[in-house]
C-alpha cells in the first residue's frame, strides 16, 4: 500500500472564467471578479485551507492580476491561505513578483503563498515582450533570481534575460518568510527543479489517473534527498464540481468543460470534446473530481492515498458555469467533503 498522510489539507483553485447570469448572458469582467472574491469569503468561512487565483491574459478569464484580487480577499478572510495558481514567472518580473506577494502577506497576516509555474498559456509572452523560443531559458534565470529573493537578503546575481544586480535589498521584508511553490505539468526536470530550488511541489493532473504521476512523487523525494533537504509538501491540482447528486454535478459542469476544450482544442489541434470523454474523465480512470459529495470525497481520499500528497486543490471554476453554482460547490465541498475525506483517511 502506498505511503500517505492521515490528514490533507483541501484548497480550490479558479481561473476567474467568465461566467454566465441568470439571463444567460455573460456577466462582465468587473461582476466576475467581485465573484471571485465572494468565493473566496465563503471559501475561507467553510473551512478551507487554500484559495488559488491564476493568472491569464485572454478574453475567457477575468483576472490578469491575481494579487490585487487575493489582497481583496485578505480584507474579507481571516484563515485560509491566499495564493496563486499559478504566476507565469517566465513573462514577469522575479523582483516585482516577490515584492507583490511579500506585500500580499503583510495585509494577510501571513497567509500568501505562490505558486510558479511556466504557463501552459503563452499569451503573456508577447504581451510583454518575450520571446517564446526562450521558454526555457525565461523560467530557469528568473526561477533561479526569484529564489535568491526568497532569502530576504542583498542579492547579487547576473543573467541574460534582464539586468544584473549588485548587492540588491528588496522590501518589504515579511514576518516569517513566503511559502513557494513550483506547478509542475508532467515533465521528471521540472520535479527535480523544485527539489533543487526548495519548493513544495503542485501537479497539475488534468488527465488521465492520478496513480500515474506516483514516479514523479517519488522522483521528488529522492532528489530532496539528494540535494540534502529535508521533507516538503506535495499538493495535486485538478478540476471538478459538487452537487447534491452525481447526475446534477454532471449536468452542472458538462457544458463549461465542453465549451472550453474546444475553444482550446480549436488552438492546439485537439479533437472535439463529448460527453462520452467527460463521462470517462469523471470516473475512476480520469481527472475530473465531479459528482456527489461522496463520490468527490472518495475519489479524492483515493488521490492521497496513491500519491502520498499533503494537499488537494479542485479547480472549481469551469468554463462559464454561474457564480451560484460554483458557491453551492464551495459549500458542499468545506461542509461534507472535507470532513468525509479526513474520515476515509483516518
Amino acid at each position: 500500500m502506498a505511503d500517505h498522510p492521515r490528514t490533507v489539507a483541501l484548497g480550490l483553485d479558479t481561473f476567474g472564467d467568465v461566467t454566465r447570469g441568470a439571463d444567460g448572458e455573460l456577466l462582465s469582467y468587473a461582476d466576475t471578479i467581485r465573484n471571485v472574491v465572494d468565493q473566496a469569503v465563503l471559501a475561507d468561512e467553510v473551512g478551507l485551507s487554500f484559495f488559488g487565483v491564476g493568472e491569464h491574459h485572454r478574453r475567457e478569464f477575468a483576472v490578469s492580476s491575481p494579487e490585487i484580487v487575493l489582497a481583496a480577499a485578505a480584507g474579507r478572510t481571516k484563515d485560509i491561505h491566499l495564493g496563486t495558481a499559478v504566476t507565469v514567472l517566465s513573462s514577469d518580473d522575479p523582483v516585482r513578483v516577490y515584492e507583490r506577494f511579500a506585500t500580499l502577506d503583510a495585509v494577510s497576516r501571513g497567509r500568501a503563498e505562490v505558486i510558479l509555474g511556466r504557463g501552459s498559456f503563452i499569451e503573456s509572452f508577447p504581451l510583454f515582450g518575450y520571446d517564446l523560443r526562450d521558454y526555457e531559458l525565461l523560467f530557469d534565470e528568473k526561477l533561479d533570481l526569484f529564489s535568491r529573493l526568497l532569502e530576504e537578503k542583498p542579492v547579487t546575481w547576473q543573467g541574460s534575460t534582464r539586468a544584473g544586480l549588485e548587492a540588491a535589498d528588496v522590501f518589504p521584508k515579511t514576518e516569517a518568510g513566503l511559502k513557494a511553490w513550483i506547478g509542475v505539468g508532467g515533465t521528471p526536470e521540472s520535479v527535480v527543479r523544485a527539489a533543487r530550488y526548495g519548493y513544495g511541489l503542485m501537479l497539475a493532473i488534468i488527465g488521465g489517473p492520478a496513480q500515474r504521476f506516483r514516479p514523479f512523487v517519488d522522483l521528488y523525494h529522492r532528489s530532496l534527498d539528494g540535494f540534502g533537504r529535508s521533507s516538503l509538501p506535495i499538493g495535486v491540482h485538478s478540476p471538478g464540481h459538487i452537487a447534491d447528486t452525481d447526475e446534477q454535478a454532471w449536468d452542472e459542469a458538462y457544458p463549461g468543460f465542453e465549451t472550453m476544450n474546444n475553444t482550446i482544442g480549436r488552438e492546439r489541434g485537439w479533437p472535439s470534446y463529448n460527453r462520452l470523454r467527460f463521462q470517462h474523465d469523471v470516473g475512476p480512470e480520469g481527472s475530473v473530481y465531479a459528482g456527489s459529495p461522496e463520490t468527490v470525497a472518495r475519489k479524492i481520499a483515493d488521490t492521497v492515498k496513491a500519491l502520498g500528497v499533503d494537499r488537494f486543490d479542485l479547480k472549481f471554476s469551469n468554463g462559464t458555469m454561474s457564480h451560484e453554482k460554483m458557491m453551492r460547490s464551495i459549500e458542499l465541498y468545506g461542509t461534507v467533503v472535507k470532513p468525509r475525506v479526513l474520515e476515509l483517511l483516518a
